[in-house]
């Protein structure tokens, strides 16, 4: 390897987190809530946070201790059995949260921590930051490390799924069933390009525990009633960190190409097989030697 180069050959599911992230690891601290408080707290505070800045709310008993998490999945989960507005204000969140708050350090591997992600089919962990707290560590930060990648992938090659579609006359009983029995986070609704998350869902909850308390029931709302919102097209079969550069920028990232969806945790499995690229590596397809002023092809040093 010339000394000018330093890029590694390593892919990345054998670099740890520290190796991939460096400094930005810990560079965002995570979201708290304390066990004691309300349900309709929590619903409220996923609304402004989930997909974007973190995936879950954690979860801290009186003495500061993260000792669960409460996402999308939690609330719905206790939605479809308690779909009450009284529910929302009687139950503390200790009571309806994942206990199993996957709790990290900066050695791991990102292949070990994908496999503790699909095992618990939980894309979010903390990993301890310097500020004697913890940092959040979820699906949509992999972007970045997309945008850094090397690599002639294109949205093309990355296996499709099928994308679940719902009727604009299913109820919110129906829709919530649907996102269970499929395990997924969102739903397409047919002949369109709109869909429906568990985000879209939990800021429905929030609006109507404000504004109409006297609903008894949310899962006999009908889905016309939701504001959906539109999802990504995107026309070209971009390459793998042009891909990643657009969610980045999305405030909820997902996006369809032809019959491919794509979310953040899609991109996850991608990177598993890919190597990071340097800063000039995203730039060019060549360097110049500061010695002889020679220009080389990086794919073939």
């Amino acid at each position: 390897m010339r000394p000018w180069i330093s890029s590694t050959k390593q892919k990345i599911s054998e670099q740890s987190l520290d190796e991939i992230f460096s400094d930005a690891l810990t560079d965002t601290p995570c979201v708290y809530l304390n066990e004691e408080r309300e349900v309709h707290v929590a619903t409220e505070m996923c609304v402004q946070y989930l997909e974007s800045i973190v995936d879950s709310i954690v979860i801290r008993n009186n003495e500061l201790k993260p000792i669960g998490m409460v996402g999308g999945y939690d609330l719905l989960n206790f939605l479809r059995m308690n779909p009450s507005h009284d529910a929302q204000y009687e139950t503390r969140v200790k009571e309806i949260m994942s206990k199993n708050l996957l709790v990290i350090d900066k050695t791991i591997l990102f292949e070990d921590l994908m496999k503790k992600w699909t095992e618990s089919r939980r894309a979010f962990a903390i990993i301890p930051n310097k500020f004697q707290g913890y940092s959040p560590i979820s699906a949509r930060k992999l972007l970045d490390v997309g945008i850094r990648c090397k690599t002639s992938t294109r949205i093309s090659s990355i296996p499709k799924k099928k994308m679940i579609t719902f009727h604009s006359d299913n109820t919110l009983q129906e829709i919530i069933n649907l996102m269970f029995e499929n395990k997924t986070r969102k739903l397409v609704l047919e002949y369109s390009n709109q869909f429906i998350s568990d985000r879209i869902i939990l800021k429905e909850i929030s609006k109507i525990l404000k504004i109409h308390p006297d609903v008894s029931n949310f899962l006999e709302i009908p889905v016309s009633e939701i504001q959906l919102e539109d999802v990504e097209i995107v026309k070209e079969d971009l390459v793998l960190n042009q891909l990643c550069e657009k969610m980045y920028q999305m405030d909820h990232p997902y996006v369809i190409y032809k019959d491919i969806s794509i979310t953040p945790w899609d991109i996850c499995n991608v990177l598993k097989s890919e190597r990071l690229a340097e800063s000039y590596e995203l730039k060019s397809g060549k360097v110049t030697c500061p010695n002889c002023e020679k220009e080389f092809n990086l794919d073939e040093l």
